[in-house]
């Protein structure tokens, strides 16, 4: 694919769907909802909201790929996820552009950071996963205890927005290393990229159902949660939501995995290099627009130091280019979506007032 054949700002695609068992899958809840490019506002496509039939069908495809997927040697395993890295990689700046499209945030960022890292993690735990082993623990007199670690079955997986391709990857690298299978639910805001995975999984070799993609809102999310074939339940989100995901998942004894929201402090002290702490405000506060879990979005200076470190910021911040996400230059593109932007809009009145 040329860099002409990328999605741009005013691309329109067809309708999506869900993917199980290696092929897209027409829903039958007669729900959808619309993909919009929150840079300009523009419909990109419609999503079919998956229904109870695609979920069941979903968890069924996952279990028989799961009987399949982990039979094999983890050198078989590491050997088809190497080559999806592979093409992973062939097609970066395709992905990131989707993912531009997808999220509104900048090309300069999608395609030098998020498919790259999600590409470096499936490499890395590809190749963790043939060392994996067991323990021998010896007991006094003649026994002893033999440990073996051995796949859960099929997960579930929830995305967040802000990293649609990188969360994908990350969630599912180390749960297919390990020979796992996964469903995979991604933000409804950001629909499009999580399904080109599926597709590229498939293509190098991960049997079909292995890694199931189901589109939808929140109720597609609680479905998988309560689901009693599902074995554990990853989230990337927010602290509410993990609760909700934590509480519900207990009736069924599932295990859970919760990255969830921060709003991580930065503290400048007199003795700090002001330099490195401008750099330090600047990035964590304005890097992928601000939408980062982890990034130091409150930060204290020590009031020896608090106008020594306020010069300068307001000259820099005034240099950061924000416009059209899909222009190389451009430091910070737009908002996830219209009601992330009138969330932020209120938080700033709230701070100024």
């Amino acid at each position: 694919m040329t860099a002409s054949q990328y999605v741009n700002a005013d691309t329109t695609l067809p309708t999506r769907q869900s993917f199980i068992d290696g092929a897209y899958v027409a829903s039958t809840s007669g729900e959808t909802f619309e993909c919009i490019n929150p840079a300009t506002n523009r419909k990109v496509c419609d999503v079919e909201q998956a229904g109870e039939a695609e979920i069941e069908q979903a968890v069924a495809s996952a279990r028989r790929g799961f009987e399949l997927w982990s039979q094999m040697s983890a050198t078989d395993r590491q050997r088809i996820l190497l080559k999806a890295v592979g093409i992973l990689r062939e097609r970066n700046d395709e992905l990131g552009h989707l993912d531009t499209l997808d999220t509104g945030k900048p090309i300069a960022e999608t395609t030098t950071e998020d498919i790259v890292t999600g590409a470096d993690v499936i490499e890395f735990y590809a190749g963790v996963a043939p060392a994996i082993s067991g323990e021998t623990i010896d007991f006094p007199g003649e026994g002893f205890a033999r440990m073996k670690r051995e796949p859960l079955g099929v997960t579930a997986a929830i995305g967040a927005w802000n990293y649609p391709m990188q969360i994908a990857m990350w969630k599912s690298a180390l749960a297919l290393a390990t020979g796992n299978a996964m469903i995979f639910k991604p933000a409804e805001v950001t629909p499009l990229s999580a399904t080109v995975l599926a597709e590229i999984y498939l293509e190098a070799g991960v049997p079909p159902g292995v890694f199931n993609v189901v589109q939808g809102d929140a109720r597609v999310g609680a479905a998988l949660v309560a689901h009693p074939g599902i074995a554990k339940v990853s989230l990337t989100g927010e602290a509410a939501t993990g609760k909700i995901i934590m509480a519900n998942a207990a009736t069924t004894l599932k295990k859970v995995t919760l990255e969830l929201g921060g709003k991580s402090p930065i503290i400048v002290f007199d003795d700090a290099d002001l330099e490195s702490a401008r750099n330090a405000a600047l990035t964590n506060n304005f890097y992928s627009t601000g939408q980062v879990c982890s990034n130091g979005t409150r930060v204290f200076v020590q009031r020896g130091v608090y106008e020594a470190f306020l010069d300068g910021v307001a000259e820099r911040v005034a240099a950061i280019k924000v416009g059209d996400p899909f222009d190389p230059d451009t430091m910070i593109g737009s908002l996830v979506s219209a009601e992330h932007f009138d969330k932020v809009m209120r938080y700033m009145k709230l701070a100024m007032d």
